[in-house]
């Protein structure tokens, strides 16, 4: 037992995408943790191959056991049917429900300190019928929990207030009562998960240059400004709403800790742009640690042994920090 170690489940999300041969790689790195990959363990032994990385597997047995690189314990939840990389497979969807649930139920329990996901296909799980729409819901509904999308890098951590909605529903979707929930949550788990004592967060508007005094919408000045302003008279440092188009200029990074953007597409192409290897998806507002790659399956490298495992490692390792901090080794 190395007691100072947190203990992380792994999932390795779709079979046929390049997740199973990213926790391959990941086992081949230094980690200052317990890691347990919450999979089929022939799954991984054929990614393996297809990588060319030498993997022992060992089953898990519920314990901490400090990471050695070229091995992973395994909890065993096995497949339906083999996996044909590149081409999900409907039928090996509760193979992966049953994964996110095993490690979900897992960190509330407190046998893990975190979780870490590697991408899943949502259109394959759907295809199988049930309906699903990613990660963080499904985390957020097996914890009872309300949850806020982050992606953090070294530069920035971008949070949402809206995720995956088409463009049209995003306006109707920004409430008084939803932002103030969201920037509550953020600036809790700035506080608790980054050690961070008074959090600076920047909020965007909906509309191009924060909708310039009613001219270009209404949102800022009939819903943003004054939730801002309520939050502000309890305490919250926060700065907006901001044009998105200068939030992110280096002489304005400077004045914040965090961006609450208000749908998806309008910070995180700056993010990736910068640190697309380097960035992490964090829930936020889970009683426990989710960290996650910010990429999808890239089924057109899934079999090569090609694909970057960069993000998943940087999400590891964040998950790493992120329980030291808060002193839970799972």
């Amino acid at each position: 037992m190395n007691a100072g170690l947190p203990r992380l489940a792994l999932t390795a999300g779709e079979p046929a995408g390049v997740g199973p041969e990213l926790l391959v790689r990941l086992a081949s790195t230094p980690l200052a943790a317990g890691l347990v990959a919450i999979t089929d363990r022939d799954l991984l032994r054929r990614a393996a191959a297809r990588c060319g990385v030498p993997l022992e597997l060992h089953e898990d047995d519920g314990q901490l056991h400090a990471h050695v690189p070229g091995s992973l314990r395994v909890q065993h939840v096995p497949l339906v049917v083999e996996e044909h990389p590149g081409k999900p497979d409907p039928r090996n969807a509760r193979h992966v429900l049953t994964t996110l649930a095993e490690a979900a139920d897992g960190c509330l329990a407190g046998s893990y300190a975190a979780v870490v996901t590697a991408p899943l296909q949502k259109a394959s799980i759907n295809d199988a019928g049930i309906p699903f729409s990613g990660h963080t819901e499904f985390f957020a509904h097996r914890a009872g929990a309300d949850v806020v999308m982050m992606l953090a890098s070294p530069e920035l951590r971008v949070a949402l207030a809206t995720t995956h909605l088409p463009l049209g529903a995003v306006p109707a979707a920004i409430t008084g009562q939803t932002l103030a929930r969201t920037l509550r949550i953020m600036h809790d788990e700035l506080k608790a998960r980054f050690g961070i004592p008074a959090p600076r967060i920047a909020v965007l508007g909906l509309n191009p240059h924060a909708g310039e005094g009613g001219h270009l919408g209404r949102e800022e000045l009939d819903v943003i400004e004054p939730t801002l302003a309520w939050l502000r008279d309890q305490g919250m440092h926060l700065l907006g709403p901001l044009p998105a188009d200068t939030a992110f200029v280096p002489a304005q990074r400077g004045r914040y800790d965090a961006v609450l953007a208000m749908y998806h597409d309008q910070a995180l192409p700056v993010l990736k742009s910068e640190a697309f290897d380097r960035t992490v998806n964090i829930t936020l507002g889970l009683p426990f640690i989710r960290t996650s790659v910010d990429h999808g399956t890239a089924l057109d490298l899934a079999g090569t042994g090609r694909a970057d495992p960069s993000s998943l490692i940087a999400a590891a390792r964040m998950a790493v920090e992120l329980a030291s901090r808060s002193g839970s080794p799972g």
